[in-house]
C-alpha cells in the first residue's frame, strides 16, 4: 500500500480538493497542434492557478487525446506527459496524480514515477468492462503492482475507478458497487474511485456511501462536483473536479478563478466529520 501518495488527504476534516488538469492534445493525437513545450508551460499556469486558488492537489490527464487507444498509448505520449508533469513539479509544491487515457495504467505508473508524482488514476483496475474505446477484458490490478514494485514506485498510491463513467458494467451486473470496491482494496488499490455516468455527470451520494461503506480506504468522488452538491458528497476522502472549475463548466475551457474559488468555499462551508 502507499499511504504516502495520498497524504494530502485532509485528516478526515472534509473533502480534499483535487483540481483536474486536461493536458493538451500530444503529438500524434488527432487533435494535436501545439509543441510539448507550449503544452507544458500552459499545464504549469493551470496548476499555479490550483495552487493558488486553494486545491489540495493536482491531477494531469490527457482528455484532449481523444479519440482513446485502448490501454496501449505510444512512446511519444509517456515522453510527453513525463516531460510535462515534470515542469508541474517543479512549478507547484501541490501533490501531483496522473492518468493516461484509456486505461494505460502501467504508462501513468512509469510517468509518475519518472517526474516524482504521487499518485496515478486507474481504470479496469479490477473487473472487466465494456469501455467506450472498446472491451477491456483484463483486470490489470495483478500485472500493475508487480510492475510498480519492479521499477521501485510503491511510493505512488493508486486510485482506481469503480464502475466507472463512460462504460458499459452489463457483464458484471451481477457484481454490485460495494462488492467492486471491496475487491479493489483486496487487490491492492490505495483508494477507490466512484464517478456518474459520464463526465461532469454528477455522482450519487448512494453510489459513495455503497463504497465509503465497503472499504477502509479513501473514496474518491470522480466527477460532477458542484457547490451545490458538495453537502451531499461530504463523506467522500477527496472530490476530483474538472468540469466545474473550468469556464462556463465545460471540461475544454480554461480554468476559471472564480468558479474555483465557488467551490473551494463550499468546501471549506462544510462541517468537521
Amino acid at each position: 500500500m502507499s499511504a504516502i501518495g495520498l497524504s494530502f488527504l485532509t485528516n478526515g476534516r472534509r473533502p480534499a480538493l483535487i483540481g483536474m488538469i486536461h493536458v493538451g492534445a500530444l503529438p500524434g493525437t488527432p487533435c494535436s497542434s501545439q509543441t510539448v513545450t507550449t503544452i507544458a508551460a500552459q499545464a504549469v499556469a493551470e496548476a499555479k492557478l490550483l495552487a493558488d486558488g486553494g486545491a489540495d492537489a493536482v491531477i494531469l490527464e490527457n482528455m484532449h487525446d481523444v479519440p482513446y487507444l485502448n490501454r496501449g498509448v505510444g512512446p511519444e505520449i509517456v515522453s510527453a506527459m513525463t516531460a510535462v508533469c515534470t515542469a508541474v513539479r517543479a512549478a507547484v509544491t501541490l501533490p501531483l496524480g496522473v492518468q493516461v487515457l484509456a486505461g494505460a495504467n502501467r504508462e501513468a505508473i512509469a510517468v509518475a514515477h519518472a517526474a516524482a508524482c504521487q499518485f496515478v488514476r486507474c481504470e479496469g483496475f479490477v473487473f472487466a468492462h465494456v469501455a467506450d474505446e472498446g472491451l477491456m477484458p483484463q483486470a490489470d490490478a495483478g500485472p500493475l503492482l508487480r510492475y510498480r514494485r519492479a521499477i521501485g514506485a510503491q511510493s505512488v498510491a493508486i486510485a482506481a475507478d469503480i464502475k466507472k463513467k463512460h462504460a458499459s458494467h452489463a457483464i458484471t451486473a451481477d457484481v454490485d458497487l460495494a462488492d467492486s470496491a471491496r475487491t479493489a482494496e483486496f487487490f491492492g488499490a490505495d483508494a477507490v474511485v466512484v464517478t456518474g455516468s459520464a463526465t461532469g455527470q454528477p455522482t450519487a451520494p448512494a453510489d459513495l456511501a455503497a463504497a465509503a461503506g465497503a472499504v477502509a480506504i479513501p473514496v474518491f468522488v470522480g466527477s460532477g462536483v458542484t457547490p451545490q452538491n458538495v453537502p451531499s458528497l461530504a463523506d467522500a476522502d477527496a472530490l476530483v473536479v474538472g468540469s466545474f472549475i473550468k469556464r462556463e463548466g465545460r471540461w475544454a475551457n480554461p480554468p476559471d478563478p472564480a468558479r474555483l474559488a465557488r467551490l473551494r468555499a463550499a468546501i471549506d462551508a462544510l462541517p468537521d466529520r
